[in-house]
């Protein structure tokens, strides 16, 4: 991975995830066809076994999503009490989850005014507060 990281191209890509998500959404189709045309205990078991998988890989992908914005949120709340100036840290409770995971990128030295801007006008979108980032520190860590 490209140690240069910007808006455009920061979104994490997991094509072997993808491909294996393709695979069990496939054999779906295929058992779920199988059990049209043959009705049985075994290809009705076949058939609950392959949805399963699906959903395990949805929630195993889920659940790795989940535990790093935890671990982003608790890694942001130490560094914006670490940056900020006194006036607003007291204030750092109050970036939502969204806030804090598109503030991530920004630099420790841009950070402060960043934070200082979302909260004081309100910027929810993390769109758009990724787009303000000019000096952007790369997370290449991502799930």
């Amino acid at each position: 991975m490209s140690a240069e990281q910007t808006f455009q191209n920061h979104r994490r890509r997991v094509p072997a995830y993808l491909g294996v998500l393709l695979v069990l959404i496939v054999n779906v189709g295929w058992t779920l066809s199988r059990l049209w045309h043959d009705v049985s205990v075994g290809t009705l078991i076949n058939a609950v076994v392959a949805l399963a998988l699906v959903r395990l890989a949805l929630y195993a992908r889920g659940f790795a999503l989940r535990v790093q914005d935890r671990v982003i949120r608790l890694e942001m709340r130490l560094r914006l009490r670490e940056l900020l100036p006194p006036d607003l840290q007291g204030r750092v409770n109050e970036f939502s989850m969204g806030q804090l995971i598109a503030m991530r990128f920004a630099s420790d030295q841009e950070l402060p005014a960043l934070a200082a801007a979302v909260l004081n006008d309100r910027i929810t979108e993390a769109t758009r507060i990724k787009k303000m980032i000019t000096a952007w520190q790369p997370d290449h860590l991502r799930v």
